[in-house]
């Protein structure tokens, strides 16, 4: 494999500043599988370069009008986001803090998608925010995707305080052990230690609020047959078990008793669910989707029916989807296909893509969709999906994941899309950085129009 110098095809960060975040020094042409014959190349979905030859043949790639940097699933790491945006030369740091940093003239060019999950795992959820928060208030031209791990927070919180039911009594102790850093850091930052806890029920009371009871584990599998089937029901009630078995053992973990949680879960409504909350702006301004050119971005991937729907009426109509549905039935939205965006990896419990959702999308001029959500340990990867190219950008960024699975220090990686018709993929984890070029690609193996 041909390796090439520092410059010009990584990002201009000193050599030093490369060094200490552990970044690669290098470029490589992005690892393929093996090449097929123009002719089979339809037939061969599985594979990769097979699939980049039937989305070429609808016609030349369509690149975002600007740089695009993409960075996901950050889990409340803050620390990783600034270390990626530096990694991508899209800021420069003017001290330790982590809001102290001011954007780059190539910063300032481009836009920076972050593509979910910026919630959940650690070290700290309201530090993360407050990066972004600063990130946006200097002018960086920010899109923010939602992940699953963001959806089940916000859908959490909606549950907590509406008339509760068979389809939405599970939603908030749903989302189990991960939720409980977050209640934990908003509880010793925004519930006042001196003021009594006069207004929250009692112990038994706060946890009847929060969990719900034998009624509810009768009454869910019918309620929820309409909308899931009998594996996804069955699965959805095991994991509610243990979730529900646990849920009080994980609070007293984080330190808080059962009223003490309920009263940083209602502050944790306010802060993120009233509109004028200090985080409100956070699914205020989220997105299930994005288009840029022939570049699609989504948290996890996509089905049939949102290929045909972004096909015939475009993302704009599926995020007013999104906005409209995320506010309404909880339950019926977690489930549908427009939340399927957020959660999928092409399971059988999943909505699924097949060749005619692939159809629709090459139609619309989408040849790759950009994710995250399925976290990697040798940075990016270059994937066929039913047909259709996805790149995988999820780098493992967060501490927590990273030491859970063996990686050494905080994550760095970015994945830079440049209006030229390249993409650069980096990693602290892979010894180079990854060039994919599409057409370069296509002429190598005598596929190209």
């Amino acid at each position: 494999m041909t390796h090439m110098p520092l410059s010009p095809l990584l990002p201009p960060i000193a050599r030093d500043d490369a060094i200490d975040l552990g970044l690669p020094q290098s470029c490589v042409p992005w690892p393929l599988d093996k090449p097929v014959q123009r002719q089979t190349a339809a037939a061969q979905v599985p594979d990769l370069v097979g699939s980049l030859a039937r989305a070429n043949d609808l016609g030349p790639w369509d690149w975002p009008d600007k740089p695009v940097v993409f960075i996901s699933d950050l889990h409340a790491d803050a620390e990783s986001l600034l270390r990626s945006l530096v990694a991508a030369s899209a800021i420069r740091r003017t001290g330790d803090g982590l809001t102290e940093f001011e954007l780059t003239a190539f910063g300032r060019a481009s836009q920076i998608i972050i593509g979910g999950d910026c919630l959940d795992k650690g070290p700290s959820n309201l530090d993360l925010l407050d990066s972004l928060a600063w990130l946006m208030k200097s002018g960086a031209d920010v899109v923010l995707l939602a992940g699953n791990h963001d959806l089940r927070l916000y859908l959490g919180l909606k549950a907590l305080t509406v008339k509760r039911g068979a389809l939405n009594a599970h939603m908030f102790v749903r989302m189990g052990k991960k939720v409980m850093p977050l209640l934990r850091e908003v509880f010793d930052r925004h519930v006042d230690p001196d003021a009594p806890l006069d207004s929250i029920p009692d112990e038994a009371t706060c946890r009847k609020l929060m969990i719900p009871g034998k009624k509810w584990t009768r009454a869910f599998p019918k309620a929820a047959a309409g909308s899931m089937n009998d594996a996804a029901i069955a699965k959805e009630m095991a994991r509610l078990k243990k979730k529900t078995d646990r849920f009080a053992v994980h609070a007293a973990e984080a330190g808080l008793t059962m009223r003490q949680l309920y009263a940083a879960a209602l502050k944790c409504r306010d802060l993120f669910v009233e509109p004028d909350g200090r985080y409100g702006w956070f699914f205020r301004t989220m997105k299930a989707v994005h288009q840029s050119g022939s570049l699609l971005f989504v948290h996890a991937g996509i089905d049939d029916q949102m290929a045909a729907q972004i096909s015939r009426k475009g993302v704009a109509h599926v995020n007013r989807r999104f906005r409209k549905e995320s506010r309404e039935d909880p339950f019926e939205f977690y489930c549908g296909t427009v939340a399927n965006l957020m959660r999928t990896k092409y399971r059988d419990v999943d909505h699924p893509l097949t060749e005619t959702g692939v159809d629709d999308l090459h139609l619309a001029g989408i040849k790759l969709l950009v994710q995250g959500h399925v976290n990697q340990h040798d940075g990016q990867q270059l994937k066929s999906k039913h047909g259709l190219l996805h790149l995988e950008a999820d780098v493992t960024l967060d501490r927590h994941s990273r030491s859970t699975e063996g990686l050494e220090g905080i994550g760095t990686g970015a994945t830079i899309i440049h209006p030229h018709g390249t993409i650069l993929g980096i990693s602290r984890d892979y010894p180079h950085a990854k060039l994919f070029n599409p057409e370069k690609i296509l002429q190598q193996h005598g596929l190209s129009r």
